[in-house]
Formats: structure tokens, C-alpha cells, sequence
């Protein structure tokens, strides 16, 4: 089947979550978003659904608190989780959200592919190497996406994806590794289509 068949253009936003107690029914096919506050999130979102508005773009980093939900079709969805390690807001605050976006990578059955947003500049912080470590351990596929790339040159940008990839090579895992700009859209073709092979992998009985 080709990943024509999955349009992520289709996404409607559907529920905002304190925690996984409150989303949809943990069943089909879910790709989870996660990134520091500052990687460019909702932008990557917006331009990969080719809609302006789908998530809320912030000049204050860490906005997203809750664990966001869109449906792209019948039992699939994308997964806008909180924003981790820059914020300025209360500790509290910190640890509720962080909690909630661990439980929901730890237990949430329907997650089948996990995309991580790193600014290009600044790639594999201790918290981003955590996320990729868990998710290898985990057996879960990921896509490194290196955000803001159209800040480099192309010849700095190349160097920078074959850096990271070469840092994840050790992992061993399903791990692959895209330069993007939501300014200059690179990336989003390959992005899209990684992303949509996974919503077309078969659910396990």
C-alpha cells in the first residue's frame, strides 16, 4: 500500500490531555511528536499537515503542557507532547507536565513511531538523548528531525546530519535522521512519507 493512502493533511484536532487517563481509547496507530520547548514543534506540525493554525505557535517557548490529539483518520492520530527542558514556568508545573509525557511514552499501547525535533544547531541534549535511548530500548522507531536547518549552509547542514547520525549509529535501533525547515519546507516530503509508512504498518493482535 503507498503512503499516498495516509493523508496527514487530514488532521483535526480532537482533545487536550492533562494525562493519558483522559485520552481517546488506547487503540490503532499513534506517532507521538516530542522535542525541547524551543525546537520548533508546533511549526514542524503545522507544516507537515499543511495547516497554519492546526498547533499553536508560541513566542514563549514551552506552551504546550498538555498532551495534544489529532485525528488524521479512522483509529490514527498525531501526538503533540508537552515541550521538555526550557520553559520558564514553576517547577511544579515542570514535573506535571514532564510526568504526563512519560506515562504516555511508558504505557500508551498505540504508539508506533516516535518523531524527535532537535534544533539542527544544537542536536542530542542529554534530555533528546534520553527520549532516543528509551525509544530504541523500546524497540520504537524514530525520525530525528534537525529543525530550523535553513540557519545553515548546506554544506554545514549535511555535516550536521551525518554527525548525528553517526552519534545514534551505537544505538543499533530504527533510527533515521532528516534535516527540516518549516521556513524553507525542507525535509517535509521525506518526513511525511516516514511518517505515513509507520500509520500503514499493521496494527499487532
Amino acid at each position: 500500500m503507498s503512503s499516498t493512502t495516509i493523508h496527514l493533511s487530514k488532521a483535526t484536532f480532537t482533545i487536550s490531555a492533562p494525562d493519558i487517563r483522559r485520552l481517546p481509547e488506547d487503540s490503532g496507530i499513534e506517532v507521538a511528536f516530542a522535542g525541547r520547548s524551543n525546537a520548533g514543534k508546533s511549526s514542524a506540525l503545522n507544516t507537515l499537515t499543511n495547516q497554519r493554525g492546526l498547533a499553536r505557535i508560541s513566542k514563549t517557548p514551552g506552551r504546550t503542557q498538555l498532551i495534544n490529539v489529532f485525528e488524521i483518520g479512522e483509529n490514527k492520530r498525531l501526538i503533540d507532547l508537552p515541550g521538555y527542558g526550557f520553559a520558564k514556568v514553576p517547577l511544579e508545573m515542570k514535573k506535571k507536565w514532564q510526568k504526563a509525557l512519560g506515562e504516555y511514552l511508558e504505557k500508551r499501547e498505540s504508539l508506533k513511531g516516535l518523531v524527535v525535533l532537535m534544533d539542527i544547531r544544537h542536536p542530542l541534549k542529554d534530555l533528546d538523548m534520553d527520549l532516543i535511548q528509551w525509544a530504541a530500548d523500546s524497540d520504537l522507531p524514530v525520525l530525528a528531525l534537525l529543525t530550523k536547518s535553513d540557519k545553515l549552509s548546506q554544506g554545514k547542514r549535511s555535516a550536521e546530519v551525518l554527525k548525528v547520525k553517526k552519534a545514534l549509529a551505537p544505538l543499533n535501533a530504527d533510527i533515521r535522521v532528516q534535516a527540516f525547515s518549516s521556513l524553507k519546507r525542507t525535509g517535509e516530503e521525506q518526513a511525511n512519507s516516514i511518517i505515513c509508512d509507520w500509520f500503514l504498518e499493521e496494527p499487532e493482535e
